[in-house]
């Protein structure tokens, strides 16, 4: 290409076919032909001002009082919000949410202190300790904070490992067959647990410094390397792991401590062999347990609509059965393994054993990411609903920070459970003033009510544990799924799912990683690459012979989310924010229609709303939700007021404005898209349309396009005729409509500059 020649016309004209039924338009450009220096001098390209080191630490270290507050309030994000809570509306919602919440955390935590190997009053502590720092650091509103069953896991098979039966085993009297002395050898129960919570305690601790760690290092974003594909097969296989550890509680059999390659199966054999011991008391107990909380949590689920609170069934099934084993005394009947000892109030705060560090680092860090990575997924999910921002480096930090906190006082890592926190949302929990109301409800039960648990059969808690697994056992529905639309990412998962039920967790969660990372490494390093020649008398280019070879970028779910954000920055909205905005708008101007304050043409009737919010989808699960507004439980379907959003309107909320009308999506540079960008990029599409702002995508290779078509990223709303062959074509058709609709064509010189280019 030649760096002065010119055009001596330089024009551009578009002719439309007469038949606009064919949608057929045709255009001619003529331009200079430019390489990169003589366009930069043509345009005056201006040089990029540079900033020394110094002038860049004095701009991010400068000290005022405004910069001073931001920092308290980023580092304690408690200030912020409860400074703006507001008492009347929320308090009763939050008392009456923290009630339910923190009877199901006692439960809980009680049920998978048998998971660490521990004691059940260590779990109640657990339940307790770290709510009083989120409270104070994290930014979520409606996690609930406390155990979760893989993590809790994950420290048990450590504590397995250091603190094994065989090292706490005692030589005592006792009489032999023939009447005369003999050592039998037992095992020492006191000095064992003081053991086994020290190792978990240490280990809490130092998770705790893993995340904090993490947090000031701002390395957050590393958790988007953890897929939903990956973190898929790596909980089902910790389900799988979860549910061999309680089975032999539930049978009440004898076995063998059993960690890394291939424990589970160890741990099989051994129940097998030994299930001739069966406690009946116990695995009779154990299974209603769980066909009464599997049954009843289907019901709650089925009519969550019609019930205002859901039906408490692990509260209502252990106190029904703490009462019958101490009615009928089942331990000394029938041998039943139950609680026993539950003493009343906190052991006292002691530090970690410093010995052990040195043997758990690797264990710890990969439970400091797996907690975390599951607590920030759930608190996303829960902040897109209720509209209102996470910061993923200061939720490493609350969690590190209690985490640390747990430690220090005889407890085991905190996270996050979906179901703990499905409650604390579905009850009407609107802050963390819930999650300190579930705190003093645990500590009631710690300093109160404990004893009256001590007669509570383990079966039942085992079987409590087993039936909260259903969730994680069903993500093996997603196989088939991942199948059909993209073999990659069910390799992922199967791979993830194997490596950890065979290697043991920690194991199997970096095998899965290292397997991910190769696949990307592939497709990346590999991606398919077409040969393109330019179609004579267009500026189109396609697939030809003996043309220079391009190479493309993909979209893929280590990048959506940067790709996400950058496309927020660029068109300076959020559309979700603004939509739920006007959602407001129009509720409060419905009712100043209805009470005859305001008349219908005080209202200018240009600019619609758009669409119903039905458009709206879960980015974990896909489905869909019917969405309410904030305030209220008015639907969006009943407005029929049609309002001009660039004016003043006739109510105090403050609407952000949205400058454009069409947004194009440059996919020249795109080489593939797996499921996370595919539902990623259909949601986001979905809230400009709603907003009434059209999307087009140009440039889109035939590949991504046949992907798209097997990921079902079409539908009725969303179809391909959003497809361009290039940018220039989508421009020109944004302004024949602009044309014949009446647009403005100043708009149309902002959808010309906000194009957005994604590229390496």
């Amino acid at each position: 290409m030649c760096d002065t020649w010119t055009c001596k016309y330089l024009c551009s004209c578009i002719s439309m076919d007469p038949l606009p039924p064919q949608n057929h338009f045709t255009y001619i450009v003529s331009r200079p032909i430019y390489s990169n220096p003589t366009f930069e001098e043509d345009n005056q390209r201006q040089a990029r001002e540079e900033r020394t080191l110094r002038e860049r630490l004095g701009l991010t270290c400068g000290c005022s009082g405004k910069r001073a507050l931001k920092v308290v309030k980023g580092v304690f994000p408690v200030i912020d919000w409860l400074s703006r809570y507001p008492i009347r509306e929320w308090l009763p919602s939050d008392v009456i949410s923290g009630v339910s919440t923190g009877l199901v955390c006692s439960l809980q935590g009680l049920a998978y202190a048998l998971l660490v190997s521990v004691s059940p009053v260590y779990g109640l502590y657990s339940a307790f300790f770290p709510i009083l720092t989120y409270f104070l650091l994290g930014t979520s509103r409606h996690i609930s904070v406390g155990p979760f069953p893989v993590t809790c896991l994950m420290v048990g098979s450590v504590v397995l490992t250091l603190a094994p039966d065989d090292h706490f085993l005692i030589s005592v009297n006792g009489t032999g067959l023939n009447g005369t002395g003999a050592e039998v050898n037992t095992v020492d129960v006191e000095a064992m647990e003081a053991q086994r919570i020290m190792v978990a305690s240490s280990m809490t601790l130092l998770v705790g410094v893993f995340q904090v760690v993490m947090g000031f290092l701002q390395v957050g974003f590393l958790v988007r390397y953890l897929s939903d594909p990956l973190v898929g097969g790596f909980t089902t296989a910790a389900a799988f792991h979860v549910l061999i550890s309680q089975l032999r509680i539930v049978l009440s059999v004898p076995t063998d401590n059993h960690n890394g390659c291939f424990s589970v199966v160890y741990t099989l054999i051994d129940v097998f062999t030994n299930i001739s011991q069966t406690n009946l008391a116990d695995l009779v107990a154990g299974l209603l347990t769980i066909v009464i909380v599997v049954a009843v949590k289907e019901l709650n689920a089925k009519f969550q609509h019609r019930i205002p609170v859901p039906i408490p069934i692990e509260l209502i099934v252990t106190v029904v059965a703490a009462g019958i084993s101490y009615a009928t005394e089942l331990e000394s009947h029938y041998g039943a393994s139950i609680v026993q000892s539950i003493p009343r109030g906190f052991a006292p705060a002691q530090p970690p054993n410093t010995d052990v560090l040195w043997n758990i680092l690797g264990s710890s860090f990969s439970t400091a990411v797996v907690g975390y990575a599951v607590a920030v997924s759930v608190a996303k999910v829960y902040a897109a609903k209720h509209d209102y921002p996470i910061d993923g480096n200061q939720e490493l930090i609350a969690f590190g920070f209690s985490n640390m906190f747990c430690g220090c006082f005889s407890s085991f890592v905190a996270s996050t459970a979906l179901s703990r926190t499905a409650v604390q949302e579905s009850t009407g929990g609107k802050s963390q003033v819930a999650g300190m109301v579930s705190a003093m409800v645990v500590m009631i039960v710690i300093l109160a009510l404990g004893h009256l648990l001590e007669p509570l059969q383990k079966s039942v808690l085992a079987a409590i544990v087993i039936a909260n697994l259903k969730g994680m056992f069903m993500q093996v529905t997603e196989v088939p799924t991942l199948w059909r639309q993209n073999r990659a990412d069910c390799f992922i998962w199967l791979a993830t799912c194997l490596a950890s039920m065979v290697l043991g967790l920690d194991m199997g969660l970096l095998s899965g990683l290292v397997f991910e990372m190769g696949t990307v490494v592939f497709r990346t390093q590999f991606p398919a690459c077409s040969t393109l020649g330019n179609i004579p008398g267009t500026n189109i280019y396609r697939n030809m012979k003996d043309y220079q070879n391009d190479c493309n970028s993909p979209i893929y779910f280590a990048n959506i989310d940067y790709f996400k954000e950058r496309l927020r920055a660029t068109v300076g909205f959020d559309s979700v924010r603004v939509f739920k905005k006007r959602n407001k708008a129009l509720k409060k101007i419905h009712k100043l229609i209805k009470k005859g304050k305001l008349k219908t043409g005080e209202v200018l009737s240009e600019v619609s709303l758009g669409v119903d919010n039905k458009g709206f989808e879960g980015e974990r699960n896909g489905e869909r939700e019917t969405r309410k507004v904030d305030d209220g439980n008015w639907p969006v379907s009943e407005v029929e007021v049609h309002v001009d959003w660039a004016l003043e309107l006739p109510v105090r909320v403050s609407v952000p404005k949205v400058p454009i009308h069409s947004l194009v999506l440059d996919f020249s540079a795109v080489s593939f898209v797996d499921v996370v960008a595919v539902k990623s990029l259909h949601l986001v599409i979905k809230e400009f349309l709603r907003i009434g702002v059209h999307v087009y995508i140009a440039a889109c290779d035939d590949e991504i396009i046949r992907k798209m078509e097997a990921l079902a990223f079409f539908d009725v709303e969303i179809t391909q005729g959003l497809l361009f062959l290039s940018v220039h074509d989508a421009i020109l058709f944004i302004k024949l409509e602009t044309a014949n609709g009446g647009r403005h064509d100043a708009i149309v010189e902002k959808v010309r500059r906000w194009t957005f280019m994604l590229n390496k």
